[in-house]
C-alpha cells in the first residue's frame, strides 16, 4: 500500500470551503459495520449471511458488512478454497476474552453492548444479538462523517480509495485510526449448511486491508478537523490462488477509537476504468433450450452483460421464435460495469419444427451494436412408436451418485433407478405403456457428471444420450406415438363425440391423409388412409377403453385420446 495523496486541514468549527467534496458536514448518526467470523466448514454461517444480508436490506446506505474468514472451521481441506487473510486472526484474538466461541460470532462497530448480548465477555456476539445491536447502534448519534469513492483501472488493477472525514464533534481519544477494507463478492465455492454444494455465492469476503492491520493513525480529532485521504493499491490476480475479479469488488471504510471502537464508516463500489465505451450492452448468452415434443410455449433465458462504464439501467429485449411474430420485454435494473444479469422472458408461442431457432436482439444507449443479438437452436424430441425401450448405464467411479428418473407429460413418475456399483454396465428394460411426451432427468449427486447413458427403442433408435459431462444432471424429453405439430392450423382438429359407442367423426381444417388407431399398450390396431378434411372411422369392434387416434397430414401428425364405451 503506498499513500500518494494526504491531506489534514484543521479547520475548527468554520464550514468547509475548500477541499470537502463528497462528506456532509451535518451531524449524522452512527453507521453500522458488522464484522462477522466464518468459514466454509461452518453449519450455521449461512444462517449469520442471511441476517447479515436482511440488516442491510434494511438500511441501505447506512449498513456494512465484512465476512471475516478465520478460526477453525475457516481452514480449508486439500480441496477446499482458503478464503483466509494475513488480518483475521489478529482481528478475532480482540473481540472475546476467551477462546472457546461458537460460530458465526460477530461485532457490530466493535462496540460493548450489555452483557446479556456480549455472550463471550467482549464484543463478539451470536448472530441473534445483531439485528438488536445494529439498531441501537443506528439510533446513536456520531460525532464523525465518512464517505468514499472508488475506481479501478481494468489495464494495471490499480484501485483508488479517496476518503474523506469530518468530525462534527471530538473525538475522546486524541489519534483515530482510518481503515480502508477490499471486499470481493459473488465468489462461488463450498459452505456446509449452504444447500449448493461448491455453488454457495460467498458475498462481502475480506480479501486485503488497505491501510494494514489497524489502519493509519489520524491525529487530529475535534470538532471541525477535515481528513482527506487517497490511497492506491495494485490488486493481485489472485488471494490464495482464488481469482481477484475487478467487477466484484467492493470498498467499506470505517474510523476506530483504538483497536476498537468503530465510530461510523461507509461503502462504496469501485467504478471500472479503461473501458473501450462508456456504454456498451452485450447479449452475452441464451440459456440451452432442451427438446420439445410439441407447441408448447416457453420462456427463453438470456444473460446480459455491461461492458460500459456506465451503469446500465433499461433495456428493450426483441426474441422471436422460427421468424414467428416477435414479442418485445422492457428491462430495468442497476447493472454496474462487467456485471451481468440473467433474465427470463415471458412465455412465447411458436411452430414446433425438426430445426427450431431462438433469436433475440437488445437496444439500449449503445456505441458497440455488434454485440446486440443473438441465436439459440433447439430441436423436436427424438420419437419411437415402441413402447419397450432399453436403457444402457456405464457407470463411473462413483455409481452410487447416479440417479433417473422417467416422468409424463403431466408430471408423474413413471420409472427410476438408482444405486449402481462402481465402473459396471447395466442394461435395463423400460416400458411405457402410453402415447406420450416424457422427460428423462438423470441426476449426479456429487455434482460433477457421472455415468454416461443411452436410452433406446427396441429397433435401437437413440432417443437420448450422454457421454456422462453433465456437472448435477440434465433433463431431455423424448416421445412415444407423438410427432409434434409444426403448424397451428392443424391443430385445430375435432373429433366427436367423445365418449363414443363406435363411431368417431373428425373434422380438419387442412386435408388429412392417414389415421392409426393404438391401444393404450401401444399397439398399432388400424390404418386408414385419407384424403378428405373430414373423415369417419368405427371403433364399435374393439372393446371398451381408452384409444389413441394420431391423425396425420404430409408433414405433420396429431394425437387425440377417444374413449369407447
Amino acid at each position: 500500500m503506498k499513500s500518494i495523496f494526504t491531506k489534514l486541514l484543521l479547520l475548527g468549527i468554520a464550514p468547509i470551503a475548500i477541499g470537502q467534496t463528497i462528506v456532509s458536514t451535518t451531524p449524522e448518526n452512527r453507521k453500522v459495520i458488522l464484522e462477522e467470523f466464518t468459514g466454509i466448514n461452518c453449519v450455521y454461517c449461512p444462517q449469520g449471511h442471511a441476517i447479515a444480508e436482511q440488516i442491510m436490506e434494511n438500511n441501505p446506505g447506512n449498513a456494512f458488512a465484512i465476512n471475516i474468514h478465520q478460526g477453525g472451521f475457516a481452514t480449508p481441506s486439500s480441496s477446499q478454497p482458503d478464503f483466509r487473510t494475513p488480518f483475521g486472526n489478529a482481528i478475532a484474538s480482540q473481540i472475546v476474552s476467551g477462546n472457546q466461541i461458537g460460530y458465526p460470532i460477530g461485532t457490530v462497530n466493535r462496540h460493548l453492548f450489555p452483557p446479556n448480548m456480549q455472550m463471550y465477555g467482549g464484543t463478539g456476539m451470536d448472530r441473534g444479538q445483531w439485528l438488536n445491536a445494529s439498531n441501537q447502534i443506528l439510533a446513536m448519534p456520531s460525532y464523525l462523517n465518512m464517505a468514499v469513492e472508488a475506481s479501478i483501472d481494468i489495464d494495471t488493477r490499480e484501485l483508488i480509495v479517496h476518503v474523506e472525514s469530518y468530525y462534527t464533534g471530538d473525538s475522546p481519544e486524541s489519534t483515530n485510526l482510518l481503515n480502508v477494507a477490499l471486499l470481493q463478492n459473488n465468489t462461488l465455492g463450498p459452505q456446509a449448511g449452504g444447500g449448493a454444494g461448491n455453488n454457495y455465492n460467498h458475498m462481502r469476503r475480506l480479501v486485503h486491508l488497505v491501510t494494514g492491520q489497524w489502519g493509519e493513525e489520524i491525529t487530529t480529532t475535534t470538532e471541525g478537523t477535515f481528513v482527506d485521504k487517497t490511497y492506491t493499491y495494485t490488486i493481485p490476480e489472485a488471494y490464495n490462488d482464488i481469482p481477484a475479479i475487478l467487477s466484484d469488488m467492493e470498498i467499506v471504510v470505517f474510523m476506530t477509537e483504538t483497536h476498537q471502537e468503530i465510530i461510523s464508516g461507509n461503502g462504496a463500489f469501485p467504478s471500472l476504468l479503461g473501458l473501450e465505451y462508456q456504454n456498451d450492452l452485450e447479449l452475452v448468452s441464451i440459456e440451452d433450450i432442451s427438446n420439445k415434443c410439441s407447441n408448447e410455449a416457453i420462456s427463453p433465458i438470456i444473460e446480459i452483460k455491461n461492458n460500459g462504464e456506465e451503469p446500465l439501467t433499461s433495456a428493450t429485449i426483441h426474441y422471436s421464435i422460427n421468424s414467428g411474430e416477435e414479442q418485445t420485454f422492457e428491462w430495468t435494473g442497476n447493472l454496474t460495469s462487467l456485471h451481468t444479469a440473467t433474465i427470463e422472458l415471458p412465455e412465447i408461442d411458436f411452430n414446433l419444427e425438426d430445426n427450431n431457432l431462438v433469436s433475440v436482439s437488445v437496444t439500449t444507449t449503445d456505441e458497440n451494436n455488434s454485440n446486440n443479438s443473438m441465436e439459440k437452436e433447439f430441436y423436436r424430441a427424438e420419437n419411437t412408436d415402441s413402447n419397450n425401450l432399453v436403457l444402457e448405464i456405464n457407470t463411473d467411479n462413483n455409481g452410487a451418485q447416479t440417479r433417473w428418473i422417467i416422468r409424463n407429460s403431466e408430471g408423474q413418475m413413471q420409472m427410476q433407478g438408482n444405486g449402481y456399483g462402481n465402473n459396471q454396465q447395466y442394461t435395463i428394460d423400460v416400458e411405457l405403456l402410453n402415447s406420450d411426451c416424457y422427460s428423462f432427468t438423470v441426476l449426479d449427486t456429487g455434482g460433477n457428471g457421472g455415468a454416461s447413458l443411452t436410452l433406446k427403442d427396441e429397433n435401437g433408435n437413440i432417443l437420448l444420450e450422454s457421454d456422462g459431462d453433465y456437472d448435477g444432471g440434465f433433463t431431455e424429453a423424448f416421445s412415444i406415438g407423438l410427432l409434434g405439430v409444426s403448424d397451428v392450423s392443424f391443430n385445430n382438429v375435432s373429433i366427436y363425440p367423445n365418449p363414443t359407442t363406435g363411431i368417431v367423426n373428425i373434422n380438419s381444417k387442412e386435408k388429412i391423409t392417414r389415421i392409426s388407431i393404438y391401444d393404450l399398450s401401444g399397439k398399432q390396431i388400424q390404418t386408414i388412409k385419407e384424403s378428405s378434411k373430414n373423415s369417419q372411422i368405427d371403433l364399435s369392434q374393439y372393446g371398451k377403453g381408452v384409444y389413441i387416434i394420431k391423425i396425420g397430414n404430409d408433414k405433420n401428425i396429431i394425437t387425440k385420446r377417444v374413449i369407447l364405451k
